[in-house]
């Protein structure tokens, strides 16, 4: 293979990326690399050898970290990916939030949100996918989401970790004056096999960073690893432990002052007028500010902010959105499963003339209302806006978009405009929403100079939340006379979340493309159907809809694997026979869904009133198996006893961090499941904080059980996949235990109370 050489002003990091051999980390238009990345931050004598990896004298390697921790293990992992192919001492690993530049944007986020899959299954990137995953380095978005974290760095920054392992050794043996081949490195020491001279990273760094860089560093053999795919120690959890940490509430910087809004409880309603006579008087209030969609009061304190904004009489122009009701919006829902404007997702042999011959067809029609995210973590960001430029402290999951917005709203050079990312107490894809940065220097402009910390409260957050949307999908199949599905027809109606995500970012555009998250965990399924068409019909309404943890997923797992049961019980078979029956060319899956069987013990018959309920699904790159035991009393008192979770993530990274991801993902899932219902009337969210926005507590979630079973597939993601199957599998183990189908949720709306 040809060397490219390059000195190292010239380069930034090098990455196999859509069949290797790619740099990564150069000025997509320019041509040259963006050498402020992390040089920029070096202190105390670090010395930065690209743009993921730091050293000091002492040896300690601080990794730049460019996703955003929220709980995910992200800090952990990535480092992880370093590390490995640096061979360092994990224990004198440091992590920093990695600034804002164009190097570490998230190419794999942007290439699952096209509207085609571009044969990921089969571990292959289509032209188009990879002409996306430019686009995306053009872009140079920084993000998190999507369970992309880890798939986006696994070819950078392990490249980072062996480009700089190189340099690393090959100025220890210009030092030693002795043949590179012969030297090594372990745990951070490189040593001289022929005279035994050893030195920490730190002896060598300086020399280092003058080497020539080449790009042609094999990565290391799986079977060779000594950080990947065992558990490591999560970084961020001291801190956390000890009370250090900081989230964006925890943000205190000098003259500070704090802002508590009021907003207009109508969907796209704007503010008419105000009477801020008692409030403006009110102990510790600095400042009274309207804006289009509310008040803001800014006091001393957030408690005399909040108690002031209360005081305030408004009026709002409601508009046509007060006419929106749940009742409203799911009977437009249900009109629109007869649409001639579907948009076809897949399609495979001729499904509606196969269903028109059919003698016996099944037909279901599903639910799901909208949902929030309820983020443990009110919603927050503090700005300080000068006379020329602007700093945000906010916990966020797209701080390039935050840059962006903050730039736009403050009317600053770029280059002026600084963001810290803390700590998120929860994203779910909320907090990479721009609403809160453009509120917060909308109101630190009217305080310049000062810092001002904008705390959303519990209410404000669940009545203005960008919503996992409403969705209706109806089925229709029938089987052959092997007892098999011959035909299968779905068609999904629901609100696109891209376009309404791209319609807040860019207000003047439209977005009627296709988008693949409404029709994701439908159009994608495993099963095998002679007859298969999937589409999706797109509604609009003024309840602005957003990613929500695993999108798409969340619901048409919900759907697929439902009617899936239904269809079990319709050709009179087990149902994960059933299933594997439509999976004879898929052995990835079957592995996972014969491994679930196994260790929840499928074939053994419950007593009366258990029951047990499986989905298969995958999503983000991963396959999820989950079975669901459930027992419920003659009152429909429901309790989830247990849950068996299976899953292929291709390659596992730290198993520690998989377990709880799968853990978190299924109970978020299930709470939607048993109580999560947005209610609107009137225009307006009726619900307001936690006790009519139900979560699930310690003493109702139910033991869970995850296994491992890495195939080697191409590496998948984990912060998501946990949360589409534990719907299903629920709803499938009532059926068997009472023998009522589920076709809505929550379940809490069927009288089942947990």
């Amino acid at each position: 293979m040809a060397k490219l050489k390059l000195t190292r002003r010239k380069f930034l990091v090098a990455g196999a990326i859509v069949g290797g051999g790619l740099a990564v980390g150069y000025g997509v238009l320019s041509g040259e690399p963006d050498e402020a990345a992390f040089s920029a931050t070096a202190d105390d004598g670090e010395i930065a050898l690209n743009a993921w990896i730091k050293i000091n004298k002492d040896g300690i390697v601080t990794v730049a970290i460019p996703r955003q921790e929220m709980g995910q293990g992200v800090l952990t992992a990535l480092a992880m990916l370093v590390a490995e192919e640096l061979d360092a001492d994990f224990d004198s690993i440091q992590v920093e939030q990695a600034p804002i530049a164009d190097v570490y944007a998230n190419a794999v986020l942007l290439k699952d949100a096209l509207p085609f899959s571009d044969s990921y299954h089969e571990g292959e990137d289509s032209i188009g996918s990879w002409g996306m995953g430019k686009a995306a380095a053009m872009l140079g978005v920084q993000a998190t989401g999507g369970s992309t974290s880890v798939r986006d760095a696994w070819g950078p920054m392990r490249q980072a970790g062996a480009t700089a392992r190189s340099l690393l050794v090959n100025a220890a043996a210009r030092t030693w004056n002795v043949p590179v081949e012969e030297c090594s490195v372990k745990n951070g020491v490189v040593t001289h096999s022929g005279s035994n001279k050893n030195g920490n990273f730190g002896e060598f760094v300086v020399k280092a960073a003058s080497e020539a860089v080449t790009l042609d560093h094999s990565l290391k053999d799986p079977k060779d690893y000594s950080l990947i795919g065992k558990s490591q120690k999560r970084l961020d959890i001291p801190e956390k432990v000890t009370g250090q940490a900081v989230f964006g509430v925890d943000v205190d910087v000098p003259d500070m002052v704090h802002a508590a809004v009021s907003l207009c409880p109508v969907f796209g309603g704007t503010l008419a007028s105000y009477d801020d006579g008692e409030a403006k008087d009110m102990p510790g209030v600095l400042k009274v500010i309207p804006f289009e969609t509310g008040v803001a009061v800014i006091a001393d304190s957030f408690w005399r902010a909040k108690t002031a904004v209360e005081a305030i009489s408004m009026t709002f122009n409601e508009g046509d959105g007060r006419s929106l009701s749940s009742d409203g919006i799911l009977q437009t829902l249900e009109e629109n499963l007869s649409s001639e404007d579907g948009r076809t997702y897949s399609e495979e042999g001729d499904a509606e003339a196969a269903l028109t011959q059919a003698t016996d067809k099944t037909e279901a029609v599903y639910k799901v209302p909208y949902l929030a995210h309820a983020c443990m973590e009110p919603m927050n960001c503090t700005a300080k806006v000068t006379e020329d430029g602007v700093e945000i402290w906010m916990p966020n999951q797209a701080p390039t978009l935050i840059k962006w917005f903050a730039e736009k709203m403050a009317d600053v050079p770029a280059e002026n405009v600084k963001v810290h990312t803390t700590l998120l107490g929860g994203g779910f894809g909320r907090r990479a929403e721009i609403d809160l940065v453009v509120m917060a220097v909308t109101i630190a402009k009217e305080m310049k100079n000062r810092p001002v910390k904008l705390i959303w409260t519990r209410e404000n957050d669940i009545q203005h939340d960008m919503y996992r949307p409403a969705a209706v999908s109806r089925f229709q199949a029938a089987l052959g006379s092997d007892g098999t599905i011959e035909s299968w027809s779905n068609r999904i109606v629901g609100q696109s979340v891209s376009g309404s995500f791209t319609a807040r970012l860019l207000p003047w555009a439209t977005m009627d493309a296709p988008d693949n998250t409404t029709s994701e965990g439908a159009a994608d399924i495993p099963y095998s159907f002679p007859n298969r068409l999937v589409d999706h019909v797109p509604v609009k309404f003024a309840v602005p809809v957003g990613f929500w943890r695993s999108v798409g997923h969340s619901y048409n797992g919900f759907f697929t694997e439902c009617f899936m049961d239904e269809m079990a019980h319709k050709a009179g078979k087990d149902p994960i026979d059933f299933r594997l029956s439509h999976l004879s060319e898929r052995k990835d899956f079957t592995d996972v869904l014969k491994k679930v069987a196994e260790v929840s013990n499928w074939s053994t018959p419950l007593e009366a009133g258990r029951g047990r309920g499986v989905a298969l699904h995958e999503s983000f790159g991963s396959i999820v198996a989950q079975v669901a035991e459930v027992t419920i009393s003659n009152d429909k008192d429901i309790s989830v006893d247990k849950i068996y979770c299976v899953i292929d993530t291709g390659t596992v990274v730290n198993p520690d961090t998989i377990v709880a991801q799968m853990e978190s993902g299924i109970i978020f899932g299930l709470t939607a499941a048993l109580y999560g219902d947005i209610t609107i009337e009137d225009g307006q969210v009726v619900n307001s904080n936690f006790p009519d926005y139900d979560m699930i507590k310690l003493a109702t979630t139910p033991e869970i059980e995850t296994h491992l079973v890495p195939s080697g597939r191409r590496i998948g993601g984990v912060g998501e996949p946990g949360t589409p199957p534990i719907a299903p599998a629920v709803a499938n183990a009532v059926f068997a235990a009472t023998g009522e189908r589920i076709r809505e949720l929550p379940l809490a709306k069927h009288g089942y109370i947990g």
